[in-house]
């Protein structure tokens, strides 16, 4: 049976997380996303245990009381975590479990997980991570100082993973990332 393992990867809001995760899904079968438990509202088109899961806030706090949450973390107001049953459900199953979270999270994972590859996605410039924030056209222009702020601080830590990987051209990051995968 094939053995199962967790991969990280973080990265500054506006890096493109998402955008190579669903590609790397897309191109990949046998990877497996984990689903995160989250407290905010949920945006247009996101559904429910595919997305993540949509909880109150106290349920969240019942989950995190319970031990149910590998890592949590609170960003932009909102509570978000992973569930130990999904990630631990996965690889046991022999699946390539893949977590996109934030910083916090992924440094608590770590601890939980040192077994766990962990990758960080770094932006070609901070006026590129600015562009691409402001360009979603979701937040406001004091969100997106926040998350510049913010980003700065992820960058600095980017040298705790075991790998770096810039997302300047869609194409040339998620071959970086199915090397790293060794993917074929």
């Amino acid at each position: 049976m094939k053995v199962g393992k967790l991969i990280v990867l973080t990265g500054p809001s506006g890096v493109g997380k998402g955008t190579l995760v669903r590609s790397l899904l897309n191109r990949h079968g046998e990877l497996y996303l984990s689903i995160s438990v989250t407290t905010r509202e949920p945006r247009e088109g996101e559904v429910e245990g595919q997305h993540y899961y949509f909880v109150s806030r106290a349920r969240f706090e019942e989950m995190v009381e319970a031990g149910e949450l590998a890592e949590w973390a609170e960003f932009a107001g909102n509570f978000y975590g992973t569930p130990y049953f999904g990630l631990k459900q996965g690889i046991g199953e022999g699946k390539w479990v893949i977590l996109e979270i934030e910083l916090e999270g992924a440094r608590q994972i770590r601890n939980n997980f040192p077994e766990a590859l962990r990758i960080f996605i770094l932006p070609p410039s901070g006026d590129e991570l600015e562009r691409r924030l402001r360009s979603r056209g979701q937040d406001s222009e004091s969100a997106i100082a926040r998350r510049l702020l913010r980003a700065k601080a992820e960058i600095a830590a980017a040298g705790e993973f075991d790998f770096q990987v810039i997302n300047d051209d869609l194409e040339v990051a998620l071959k970086g990332l199915e090397s790293i995968l060794d993917l074929d």
